[in-house]
């Protein structure tokens, strides 16, 4: 089945309207949203018999759309993600999900109500290096995790921060946490399961905004493996990075920034488990679609009613009860539990 969809968002929409050009089988773009009109109709134009237009209430009661595909800045995340499920409308919506995990919960309530489908934006997960690992995994070939190290170093200098909502809680929601190292968590949420346990120690360093950039982080995971992630916009290059240490195995992502699963992974072997079973393993793994080619023809398999790899609500809303207890830790100068009930201080929205 092809679904047809709209873009809400002509930034960091570019980038999703080339995965989506990627499946032609699987997907049409419908329309690009824009309120920049110059540039919507530059993006619809890069893309044949897509249509453009100003007016979001055009494409939420168009019955030919099938998919919103939310490309906002976070703050709209929210009230965009209610409007088009209560047109009956698929969602697909850029991180960070909502900005508190009250909105999450509520959204939730909402796609309970409607019946409606709505999943979070994690292209990291999709990739030749992470179908290697689940698949060592899924050998028995791995055991338990011990530890492991995360990176994002980054380079993000003033101009970046010239869009006015960028940098601000107001615009952006919240730093580097938020709107960087979301990915390499969910990644590792995904590679080790849940996190039970964060300390975090946040600082704004390298530019004058509201927000933080540079964090280092402690994580203990449901599982017991420790992880530390070390996060900064002021890196002198763009690396995103993940070693792992198994019971079986040690491995290192490719370091590309944006894309770290895209390519192979180095796996080295630990006694007893030999490099050759590590190889012979990896020698039947194919490379999948990647990043948000990957991310959307999972997304299609779900929406198809076929087994899927696909991202879920409930992964939008673990990454979002992360950065809760993240910033809970940073400002309480203590190591903070999960999973945050609606108890919790922050449980609205870790805004100040």
């Amino acid at each position: 089945m092809k679904h047809a969809v709209c873009i809400v968002g002509a930034g960091i929409g570019a980038e999703h309207l080339e995965g989506y050009a990627a499946l032609p089988d699987r997907y049409r773009v419908h329309s690009i949203c824009d309120l920049d009109e110059v540039r919507g109709r530059a993006l619809a134009a890069r893309h044949p018999n897509t249509e453009f237009t100003a007016d979001l209430d055009v494409v939420l009661n168009d019955p030919a759309v099938d998919i919103i595909d939310i490309c906002l800045p976070p703050h709209l995340h929210f009230e965009a993600c209610i409007r088009a499920l209560d047109t009956g409308k698929k969602v697909i919506c850029e991180k960070p999900l909502v900005s508190s995990l009250k909105e999450a919960d509520a959204l939730a309530a909402r796609i309970e109500a409607t019946g409606g489908f709505l999943v979070p934006v994690f292209q990291y997960r999709f990739g030749l290096g992470m179908a290697q690992l689940q698949a060592l995994i899924a050998a028995g070939l791995a055991g338990r995790a011990f530890a492991g190290t995360l990176e994002t170093h980054w380079n993000r200098e003033a101009d970046y921060y010239g869009v006015p909502w960028r940098g601000t809680w107001a615009g952006e929601q919240g730093g580097a946490i938020l709107g960087h190292a979301i990915h390499i968590h969910d990644l590792l949420s995904a590679a080790l399961g849940p996190v039970a346990q964060v300390y975090a120690e946040l600082a704004t360093r390298v530019n004058d905004i509201e927000v933080e950039d540079c964090a280092a982080l402690s994580l203990r995971m449901e599982s017991g493996a420790v992880v530390t992630s070390s996060v900064t916009l002021g890196c002198a290059e763009n690396i995103s990075r993940l070693r792992l240490m198994f019971e079986g195995f040690s491995v290192e992502s490719d370091h590309a920034p944006y894309s770290p699963a895209n390519h192979a992974w180095q796996f080295k072997a630990r006694a007893p488990i030999t490099q050759d079973q590590i190889n012979n393993v990896l020698g039947t793994v194919t490379a999948p679609p990647s990043g948000y080619k990957g991310l959307f023809a999972a997304i299609a398999d779900a929406l198809d009613g076929k087994d899927s790899s696909s991202v879920t609500f409930e992964d939008g809303r673990r990454s979002l009860e992360f950065v809760t207890a993240v910033y809970a830790s940073a400002r309480n100068q203590r190591p903070e539990r999960l999973p945050i009930t609606s108890e919790h201080p922050l449980y609205a929205g870790w805004q100040p």
